[in-house]
């Protein structure tokens, strides 16, 4: 049974810390003109890393990785996809630019979550834009390498009636003051995760739907800070959560605040990364801020040329000179020698 319900979610209480994420995060909104006017130089370096580390976080969270020396070329449209992977990732990078290019709010119909699936797959798989025709299933591999079914998602037989369903609370629950923008966002997103009404890709729709929705609300931060990013960086974490509430939700009784409140923080920490970057004093320093959020932020071991790919507007003294300072700070080494050494976050 769908969590997205105007009347259930106005009967559903807001405990206190919620009230207070929710509270941050429409302050963080109402100031986020202001930062945008404030740094236009800044923001373009901030546009063009969120672009590249949207796309590669959210495809590598589903396990698709190109090289490193790859990645800047083909996110950026400057070198044509030699294989699915690449192809996938560019795929990723459009539905970004349809969802940015939007002038007016997109009403959420099937059709607009179908038109995300079938452009983030890149156009490699057969039933891109189509609903699942078999039932699936969301498995977990145990650490002895057992799989486990995790969550047991909505039928295919099920699954176009439910979006249906679906896409209408949501704008029914939208137009309802009662019910918090942001909560009816976050339960909307929840749901879908839950339908999994594709074969492959809903991670990956699922959060193109984010920024989809939370632009609609006025939330803009997703053109600057990757959302992707942070929900790789907080991987296990999403999971934890994802599989508590989904407990009992086929039959109305699972609990949602948990997920509202791993949402919420999600983006109040974009929007506190985005004012650390734009309040600070002179251009420079932001990008030596941007160095060092990018090299803590890395889940593998790493190069000087991975981080110029991810980097294309910090010149390579830069990234060098600031690396040299996590080192020296103890939060990063050099593992190996020679043209064979990598960098690699210290836990």
């Amino acid at each position: 049974m769908l969590s997205l319900d105007s009347k259930k979610l106005a009967r559903t209480s807001i405990p206190v810390s919620t009230g207070w994420l929710l509270g941050s995060c429409m302050e963080a909104r109402g100031k986020q003109d202001l930062w945008i006017r404030q740094k236009p130089e800044v923001l373009e370096v901030l546009r063009e890393q969120a672009i590249i580390q949207s796309v590669e976080s959210s495809n590598r969270i589903e396990g698709v990785t190109i090289p490193a020396d790859r990645l800047r070329p083909v996110v950026l449209g400057k070198a044509r996809p030699r294989d699915r992977s690449e192809e996938e990732l560019a795929g990723y990078r459009r539905a970004l630019d349809w969802i940015f290019s939007r002038k007016r709010r997109v009403s959420i119909i099937p059709d607009v979550i179908k038109r995300l699936h079938a452009t983030a797959q890149g156009g490699l798989s057969g039933d891109a834009g189509e609903w699942k025709k078999r039932n699936n299933e969301i498995i977990e591999i145990q650490p002895n390498g057992e799989r486990k079914v995790r969550f047991v998602p909505t039928s295919a037989k099920a699954t176009p009636k439910t979006m249906e369903i679906l896409c209408r609370n949501f704008r029914d629950a939208s137009d309802d003051v009662l019910v918090p923008p942001l909560l009816v966002v976050a339960t909307f997103v929840f749901d879908l995760l839950c339908i999994h009404p594709f074969r492959d890709g809903n991670g990956r729709v699922s959060r193109l739907a984010t920024t989809l929705l939370l632009q609609a609300h006025g939330f803009q931060v997703a053109r600057y800070i990757s959302l992707e990013r942070l929900v790789e960086e907080s991987k296990d974490e999403y999971y934890d959560v994802l599989a508590e509430c989904s407990q009992g939700w086929h039959d109305g009784k699972n609990e949602i605040v948990p997920w509202w409140n791993y949402f919420l923080s999600m983006l109040r920490r974009a929007y506190k990364e985005f004012e650390q970057q734009v309040e600070s004093t002179e251009a420079r320093p932001a990008k030596s801020d941007l160095i060092r959020q990018t090299v803590l932020a890395q889940v593998e071991q790493f190069t000087l040329g991975d981080l110029a790919a991810q980097m294309p507007a910090v010149s390579p003294q830069l990234i060098k000179k600031v690396l040299a300072k996590l080192k020296k700070q103890g939060k990063i080494r050099l593992v190996g020698r020679g043209r064979g050494a990598r960098w690699e976050v210290i836990p």
